[in-house]
């Protein structure tokens, strides 16, 4: 499963808890590349530190590969000749 799911299943079995909060404002500064303070990170216990370690692991993945599309994008765009312009 992967991390955002399982972050997904504890925020909902542990809404109150301090360390629902904390992977909370880590899952929202990740997607709108926003600010984390790090020492917040220290305040959660074992397991749930290692799922916002998963978390930052699925995070850095997804950007290399979107970052790797875009790259071929641009790659097959330039290798594309233009197309002639269409006769009225």
């Amino acid at each position: 499963m992967n991390a955002i799911k399982q972050i997904r299943k504890f925020l909902e079995a542990h809404p109150e808890s301090e360390a629902a909060k904390i992977l909370s404002r880590l899952s929202a500064a990740l997607a709108e590349e926003g600010q984390f303070s790090l020492a917040e990170l220290y305040r959660l216990d074992y397991d749930s530190f290692n799922l916002a370690i998963e978390l930052l692991k699925d995070w850095r993945l997804d950007r290399y590969y979107a970052a790797r599309i875009r790259l071929f994008d641009v790659v097959l765009n330039q290798a594309q000749p233009e197309a002639p312009p269409a006769a009225h």
